[in-house]
């Protein structure tokens, strides 16, 4: 029997490039979008059913997933993709801004995935992937919000092993580094530098660092997502990219403070 995974965030990015790779494993796929109007291509594929999903409204996420129980039978696997980001001097960040990105990154992941709860416990089965990012295990200029995000659920994903694994619900955590994204790539990821003029001069330093760390392949973290669905092992994290795992074990050997100098170095600060 085929097995299934909703994706969240599947119009996009990370999301729209798991959808393609799990439907090309012969998966059943619910590609889940804010606007599935717009989609032209997934919903062309056999065995992939795209519905409107928003992470901040449960309405639309009880709907996702009964239509794709009714679809397809069972779900077996949760990718929660969905994610916004937002980057700049955390002064300059609004109350707003930060507020939307735990609302949709950390509650929207929530949101998603206690809907889901019911139907692995029954099932006494279930894959929960959870997309996080080298910024949920260390701090990097002027990405506090984002990074908070994150480090939230990198958190919860942790403690919710203890919970759900008697239930035979896996839980596993994706960590991409510097991915060319269309997230990595949009043009309003960055508060506006004359918004933060006290910290122009360093911020436009961290911009052009960034986005000359911006040259992973994506297909890699699809790679590593199928692996984390796939390998029937209690595996809990999984780094991705050069840059992150060269980071992660230089964090392990080093103090904070040489850490964090590392870093201004590294970023031209």
């Amino acid at each position: 029997m085929k097995k299934t995974i909703l994706i969240t965030g599947a119009s996009l990015g990370f999301g729209r490039l798991n959808a393609k790779r799990f439907h090309q494993e012969e998966w059943n796929v619910i590609a889940t979008m804010l606007d599935p109007s717009e989609e032209t291509e997934l919903n062309q594929l056999n065995n992939v059913l795209v519905t409107r999903l928003d992470v901040t409204d449960k309405d639309t996420i009880e709907k996702s997933v009964q239509e794709g129980i009714a679809r397809f039978g069972k779900i077996d696997v949760l990718l929660n993709n969905a994610g916004i980001a937002k980057q700049g001097p955390f002064e300059y960040v609004s109350d707003g801004q930060l507020r939307a990105l735990m609302e949709v990154n950390f509650f929207g992941m929530i949101n998603v995935t206690k809907a889901l709860l019911p139907h692995f416990r029954k099932n006494e089965s279930g894959i929960i992937i959870n997309v996080s990012s080298i910024t949920g295990r260390m701090g990097f200029p002027f990405a506090s919000g984002y990074g908070s995000t994150k480090f939230a659920i990198e958190g919860l994903t942790e403690s919710l092993q203890f919970e759900l694994n008697p239930f035979g619900i896996k839980l596993k955590l994706i960590e991409p580094g510097a991915f060319n994204t269309n997230m990595a790539t949009n043009p309003n990821l960055w508060v506006a530098l004359e918004e933060s003029k006290e910290y122009k001069a360093k911020m436009e330093l961290s911009i052009a660092a960034a986005n000359n760390m911006v040259k992973g392949d994506p297909e890699e973290v699809v790679d590593m997502v199928y692996l984390a669905a796939t390998d029937g092992t209690d595996k809990l994290r999984y780094p991705v990219g050069n840059d992150a795992i060269q980071m992660l074990e230089a964090k392990k050997q080093m103090d904070d403070t040489a850490f964090k100098e590392m870093v201004v170095q590294a970023m031209k600060l």
